[in-house]
């Protein structure tokens, strides 16, 4: 009786690795990346990529090149490549995996709407505005984001820091939720003037977004720029200008009336400017949510005083104020709608990014869809590295703790 037991025991542990081990080859993961160019192999900037049906994807680099990952699950599905002005491409994932130069280059759609049916331009605004709220995802979601920040010193990067968080969304008619930053990595902090903002930059790239404060349309003066199309829709382009000479960019959907692209120039304060682009891509029922978003504060700070001491004290010259410069980078990584699937968080105090006391987690960040390294990025990272000959990942390893 006991050795029959122990038979039918032994064969149950022997399924029960099989099954796990056979779960866990179902789940393994694969890194797809790749390039998307033009017909004229000009790099396409801000293109989504990204499996057909799923919130699985990314947006291509400012050099056109991008990089996500993948289980088993996904290699019978369809890998989807949209941007403004070119016709969507489509490509089973398995084929996609076959090619030997993964680069894939987008057709070019020209589009040229007769002026006869295109609205007053100030129309044209006023009705996508009018109907943000039905274009948008604005039920409440989730939104995993890979968030980025470079600290510039008269044009020499002195401190990169990157968040990976999870905040939850209402859409333009909302503030953000709340958010929870769960990991991050910075370099060590080479700078002169240590400027620490209020609030995380996320709660700035919300607040700076036109969309989301209620846009004034009737103080920009408006012009139809030109016509371009995304994902089958064709699309007008609109200028507006405020007589301080603040331009505000618009891509709208001709015939929903979707805005699938803000770009905003602004100047906040005399001798400051910032410009800020937000893109947009669709869920599986059309409604848009935010997809990446950069933006560019260039300015001026003060010197502290005890800095200055120091320079001094070396035979420095010392100035009163130092250019600077801080670019942000955003990249949805994923988009949950069903609330049941959302993520067990509270909320994180608001604070600069800096200040946020996160141990680092190697493992992490060697697991998840951190797009491929563009040329800036290795700029700034050399530049990190060459200050005192301190690799980047050692700068990682202690800079966290």
């Amino acid at each position: 009786m006991i050795k029959t037991f122990l038979f039918f025991f032994q064969k149950m542990l022997i399924w029960i690795y099989l099954l796990f081990n056979l779960s866990l080859f179902s789940q393994q993961k694969l890194i797809i990346s790749g390039k998307v160019t033009d017909g004229k192999n000009f790099e396409i900037p801000y293109a989504a990529v990204g499996i057909t049906g799923k919130y699985i994807g990314t947006s291509t680099t400012e050099e056109g090149s991008f990089s996500f990952i993948i289980t088993n699950k996904e290699l019978s599905d369809t890998l989807k490549i949209s941007s403004l002005g070119y016709e969507t491409f489509k490509i089973n994932m398995k084929d996609y995996l076959k090619l030997e130069n993964k680069v894939i280059v987008l057709k070019e759609k020209f589009t040229e709407l007769s002026e006869v049916v295109v609205l007053a331009p100030i129309n044209y605004v006023s009705n996508s505005i009018k109907k943000l709220k039905e274009n948008t995802l604005s039920d409440t979601h989730q939104l995993n984001i890979l968030y980025r920040r470079w600290d510039i010193e008269e044009k020499e990067c002195r401190y990169f820091i990157e968040h990976h968080l999870k905040s939850i969304d209402k859409g333009p008619f909302s503030n953000i939720v709340k958010f929870s930053v769960d990991n991050a990595r910075k370099s060590a902090d080479y700078r002169l003037v240590k400027n620490e903002a209020r609030f995380h930059p996320l709660k700035y790239m919300e607040w700076n977004n036109p969309l989301r404060k209620g846009l004034r349309v009737k103080s920009f003066k408006w012009k139809k720029t030109k016509d371009t199309n995304y994902d089958g829709e064709d699309v007008l382009v609109f200028e507006g200008l405020k007589k301080n000479n603040d331009k505000l960019v618009l891509y709208i959907g001709f015939e929903t009336n979707r805005i699938y692209k803000v770009e905003y120039n602004f100047t906040p304060n005399t001798g400051k400017s910032q410009e800020g682009i937000w893109t947009y891509k669709k869920n599986s029922k059309g409604k848009l949510y935010l997809s990446y978003h950069t933006r560019i504060w260039k300015g001026a700070r003060k010197l502290p005083e005890n800095v200055k001491k120091i320079m001094l004290a070396n035979g420095q010259k010392v100035r009163e104020y130092y250019p600077v410069e801080f670019r942000h980078e955003a990249m949805v990584l994923n988009l949950i709608e069903d609330k049941r699937e959302f993520d067990n968080f509270q909320q994180s105090d608001q604070k600069d990014m800096s200040l946020y006391k996160i141990p680092y987690r190697k493992n992490f960040w060697d697991n998840i869809s951190v797009p491929p390294k563009t040329k800036y990025y290795k700029k700034n990272i050399g530049m990190l590295e060459a200050l005192y000959g301190v690799p980047i990942e050692t700068q990682f390893k202690y800079s966290n703790n």
